[in-house]
């Protein structure tokens, strides 16, 4: 019997090189492959060349093929125009999600079928298991719950989730450098990136608008009772929870807790005005069941750096959901994933859409 093929997601960095090694010493025969995805925005700062290089002396050491494919095209209309325009709808977008759903584990998978794989692999820190009873696959969160990604890959479908393999899932980061170093692998020692891949100075004002090719106008900052308190940037520059950078002086600690985008205003006011319980939420996907049929007592978490929290889960109309918390949280945000967890399982997630 030949041997099972994996196309293995490189992405320069140590987590999928350690992957690429951990498969092909598992008895699989290896391809290398990395996605070149942004045609460098003129005054960006691009570090793809960097990442295609050190991928690619990764893939050289373990004597496996390796390939990049150009996906510009498709990550500008899947991840960065999305993210432009939940920031220009008032949200905060989150592009991880985004590229996971639509290129790593859709367009990178056809590539790996194209090549006659039988699976992609990538470094992120998650389980997959298969229920002996209903024969779907589930996702549970990692070993290192410090590198625990599953809030970023609540997307993932049946079909997907049956031809990805995720050999990190019980390692913790101190392990997987280890490996890389016995290994001699360029990136042993690399940092990681706590950036998003397109903006790597953080600037993502910046960014939006190379992008469209303006600049956002200033508008005045509100108290709570709608007077105006002073000037702001473009109210795309803030978001909900913000203290830093307002430029404010008044009296007492002041954080945005709202915008309205088509006035372009930006509201401030007190820490309490930040907790809310209740939030809606649309384009769910579930690992246990298709849908969401009855109330259900979860853990949920709003944000990736957010602890879960006791919540109950109710389906509405259209596919959404009602995610009510059992104490008011910080900051809940429009354009953020919620998801659920029982335990250590993934139950599922979505967008959020509005904060009641």
């Amino acid at each position: 019997m030949s041997n099972k093929k994996a196309l293995i997601a490189m992405s320069g960095g140590v987590d999928s090189s350690v992957a690429a090694y951990l498969m092909q010493q598992a008895g699989f025969d290896c391809v290398g492959g990395t996605m070149l995805l942004t045609d460098c925005i003129p005054g960006a700062d691009c570090h793809a060349e960097e990442n295609i290089r050190r991928a690619s002396a990764v893939a050289k050491r373990l004597g496996i093929p390796f390939h990049v494919f150009s996906f510009s095209r498709e990550f500008r209309q899947y991840v960065m125009e999305p993210f432009v325009s939940c920031y220009e709808s008032g949200g905060t977008p989150n592009p991880c999600v985004e590229c996971n759903k639509h290129l790593k584990f859709r367009l990178l998978l056809d590539k790996a079928m194209e090549l006659g794989c039988d699976y992609i692999v990538t470094g992120h820190y998650v389980k997959i298991r298969k229920d002996p009873d209903t024969g779907r696959y589930l996702l549970f969160r990692a070993e290192d719950l410090a590198k625990d990604q599953s809030y970023f890959l609540y997307s993932l479908t049946q079909e997907q989730l049956s031809r990805t393999l995720f050999p990190l899932s019980a390692l913790s980061k101190d392990q997987v450098r280890e490996i890389a170093e016995t290994q001699h692998f360029v990136n042993a020692r690399q940092r990681d990136s706590q950036d998003i891949c397109f903006i790597p100075d953080g600037d993502y004002v910046a960014f939006m608008e190379r992008y469209r090719g303006a600049a956002y106008p200033q508008g005045d900052f509100l108290d709570t009772d709608g007077k105006v308190v002073g000037k702001h940037k473009g109210a795309v520059a803030y978001t909900l929870g913000q203290r830093k950078g307002l430029g404010l002086a008044m009296g007492q600690p002041v954080y945005v807790c709202g915008k309205d985008m088509e006035a372009n205003t930006v509201t401030v006011g007190p820490e309490e005005n930040l907790f809310h319980t209740t939030l809606l939420a649309k384009d769910w996907n579930f690992f246990p069941f298709d849908r969401l049929t009855a109330p259900i007592s979860v853990k949920a978490k709003a944000r990736y750096r957010h602890t879960p929290q006791d919540a109950v889960a109710y389906p509405l109309e259209n596919g959404m959901v009602k995610v009510v918390f059992e104490k008011p949280q910080r900051a809940l945000t429009p354009g953020q994933a919620v998801v659920l967890y029982q335990e250590d399982m993934v139950v599922g997630g979505g967008t959020i859409t509005e904060i009641l």
